[in-house]
């Protein structure tokens, strides 16, 4: 990229919601770093959004502060990145609400993740998670994001944004940037090892068909030798090969070896032999990831003064642009 050429704006986040998974880091974390020189990056821990869900308070503290640790120990760089916890920048809430009077209820009733939390939380079906996509909305506008890394259960949400941003310039003025999806071209959605036909989630019931990654190694190869796969012993991609394509496409992420070199690797080769070879992949690049975790986490005060920059610097952005659309909706300005 030429010097004089200004970097596209990305920003992403990620829910405090409890250890990090295989999926949660292939899909999005392990890109964060891949994008920080190429783009001006903004990564939040996205705690706003995680109380839709009834959350033990201390609970949610301790998971925050572990979930930074481990955006960090995936390597994004608070020195290059603007890293932040999304409740410590105030313009966000700010926002919301103004977006929020520019987004139908109809819009809102669409939203696919709106049914399909409320039908796991019946018994807590609340605003906060019938109107969330609008902070979410909030938190890329405040920004003027170009980019936002999304997976296939987020596009809905970009696009809603883009609607509402557009709502928001044809009837005030042009001020927002209408921001585009950022997709992984490979590994964007790993499964659950339990059953391939669903996306790894640490909701999953059976705990074997998640990968955390800051499991130990026994407990890693443990679960991949666990692998629902099939009835043959051929390890190829193929369609109704769901558990050996979801392992191929884990061993391909974690090596950087490609389908074919893979199926060649093991070809003459049994499941177990892949499988086992699989979860030593996978334990042996999620090492230094645990390691620098387990500094990060001891180290209180450097934890505190990276959240601190990063929040500190996303309020001075964010501000500018949300300043901007108060005045243009016709708020007076604070003198």
């Amino acid at each position: 990229m030429p010097e004089n050429e200004k970097k596209k704006v990305i920003l992403s986040g990620i829910q405090p919601s409890g250890a990090f998974t295989l999926g949660n880091y292939v899909g999005a974390i392990k890109n964060w770093a891949k994008l920080q020189d190429d783009y001006d990056c903004l990564y939040m821990i996205a705690d706003m959004h995680a109380i839709t869900v009834r959350q033990d308070p201390a609970k949610l503290r301790q998971n925050t502060m572990e979930a930074y640790a481990a955006i960090v120990a995936c390597g994004v760089d608070p020195e290059n990145s603007v890293a932040f916890i999304q409740s410590h920048v105030p313009t966000h809430a700010q926002l919301n609400w103004l977006l929020a009077c520019s987004t139908q209820f109809g819009e809102l009733s669409r939203m696919t993740q709106f049914k399909d939390k409320s039908a796991k939380h019946p018994d807590d079906i609340n605003a906060g998670l019938f109107t969330y996509p609008v902070l979410m909305a909030a938190d890329i506008l405040a920004y003027n994001a170009d980019l936002v890394p999304v997976g296939v259960d987020q596009k809905q949400h970009l696009e809603l944004t883009r609607n509402v941003a557009q709502r928001f310039n044809q009837r005030y003025g042009e001020l927002f940037t209408l921001p585009d999806g950022y997709i992984p071209p490979k590994g964007a959605k790993i499964m659950s090892l339990a059953d391939p036909t669903k996306k790894m989630s640490k909701s999953d019931e059976n705990q074997n068909g998640c990968i955390y990654i800051l499991d130990d190694k026994d407990t890693i190869i443990r679960k991949f030798k666990r692998a629902v796969t099939d009835s043959e012993t051929v390890v190829r991609y193929a369609e109704g090969k769901d558990g050996i394509n979801n392992l191929m496409t884990i061993y391909s992420v974690v090596t950087g070896k490609n389908y074919d070199e893979i199926e060649r690797e093991f070809d003459g080769k049994g499941y177990g032999d892949f499988k086992t070879a699989v979860g030593e992949a996978v334990s042996d690049h999620l090492k230094p990831v645990k390691d620098n975790f387990d500094r990060i986490i001891s180290d209180k005060k450097y934890l505190q003064e990276c959240y601190t920059r990063g929040d500190e610097a996303a309020f001075k952005i964010s501000r500018k642009i949300v300043s901007k659309a108060y005045h243009k909706a016709g708020f007076v300005d604070r003198t």
